[in-house]
């Protein structure tokens, strides 16, 4: 007997990798709705490359009493509206959304790192899945952790347009061919061309000149990891389609060899190390494509604090950092809570 699954925005880039990794990964499933915004009702997408197809239903009318668990890819919006209504109905909420990830009765969870947390889920009946940089970044820094604590973490991160959402990529493939036929560019989505160029601004300015990424991705290390961990990060938009890259510096209490943590990482749940000090002895975005690693390469010894390690570390943003990261927290779900059968 297997569990009756919703995904909310399924026609979206999230909620369409949603959907094909629940195949990819035989989830357990008996019933699979496909949910979106009344624009999508009555086209159909595919669930995996089974050959299944979908017919989209409309949120504002379903009906979420009798289903397990619903992944909600919808945009914080629709959250807010549609998912206290799930929750309510008796159907547990993964949201991969930024609404919940700080609300205290809420467990923000990456099952490699904080599996635990997600035993408070029955507070709000609602799991928030995390930044898609933070949920790799965790990932690689956790093992880390655990050998020898970090204090602090200087993160700089390259962040694909697949983040920004389809309108992300439009905007890129479009300015990049503008580009080559002499066409002029003017951005939409972005605040800059993003073509040939790197914008260090991802979603708003804060008060102390920081960006909501990157307040993000210091509020969820701290929420997931430990919240003593100090974060800086400086978060910036690359001509990628696909694929997220951070370069980090960590800094430890204990002392730690680039060695002793190459061979942690090599053991390590969701982390793949591929570091050769040789040409193309790295992972970058297009290699980690499709993938659900977090890949980790370069891994050295920072001279400049006294425990210190520097690496960088690249991981397919809509698989780990979002659609992946959620169907693994349904399945921690189902092997500690609603088991079946």
């Amino acid at each position: 007997m297997g569990y009756r699954v919703v995904v909310v925005g399924a026609t979206g880039n999230v909620g369409r990798e949603m959907l094909n990794i629940l195949a990819e990964r035989e989830f357990p499933a008996d019933e699979i709705a496909a949910v979106a915004s009344s624009r999508s009702v009555g086209s159909e997408v595919e669930y995996g490359e089974t050959g299944r197809m979908l017919k989209v239903k409309n949120l504002e009318h379903f009906d979420f009493t009798g289903w397990d668990m619903a992944l909600f890819a919808a945009g914080s919006a629709a959250t807010k509206v549609y998912a206290p209504k799930a929750a309510a109905q008796g159907c547990v909420v993964i949201d991969n959304s930024s609404l919940y990830r700080m609300d205290p009765d809420v467990p923000l969870v990456v099952p490699e790192v904080n599996p635990e947390a997600i035993d408070g889920y029955t507070v709000r009946n609602i799991i928030a899945n995390p930044n898609c940089s933070t949920a790799q970044m965790v990932v690689a820094l956790k093992p880390l952790h655990d050998k020898a604590r970090i204090k602090r973490v200087v993160v700089a991160t390259y962040q694909s347009v697949s983040g920004a959402g389809k309108g992300g990529m439009d905007e890129l493939f479009e300015q990049s061919r503008a580009i080559f036929v002499g066409d002029q560019v003017e951005p939409r989505k972005f605040s800059k061309q993003i073509a040939f160029n790197v914008i260090p601004h991802i979603d708003v300015f804060l008060d102390d000149g920081s960006t909501k990424e990157e307040w993000k991705m210091v509020v969820e290390t701290k929420k997931i990891l430990d919240p003593k961990i100090k974060v800086q990060a400086t978060c910036v938009r690359v001509p990628v389609f696909v694929g997220h890259s951070e370069a980090l510096n960590v800094e430890f209490e204990e002392e730690i060899s680039a060695e002793e943590a190459q061979e942690i990482l090599r053991e390590a749940p969701g982390v793949m190390l591929i570091d050769k000090r040789e040409d193309g002895g790295y992972v970058t975005p297009v290699e980690a494509v499709g993938d659900g690693a977090t890949y980790v390469s370069r891994v050295r010894e920072d001279s400049t604090v006294e425990n210190g390690l520097a690496l960088w570390c690249v991981s397919d943003n809509l698989r780990k950092g979002a659609a992946l990261n959620a169907v693994q927290i349904a399945e921690l779900l189902g092997r500690r809570h609603l088991q079946k059968g």
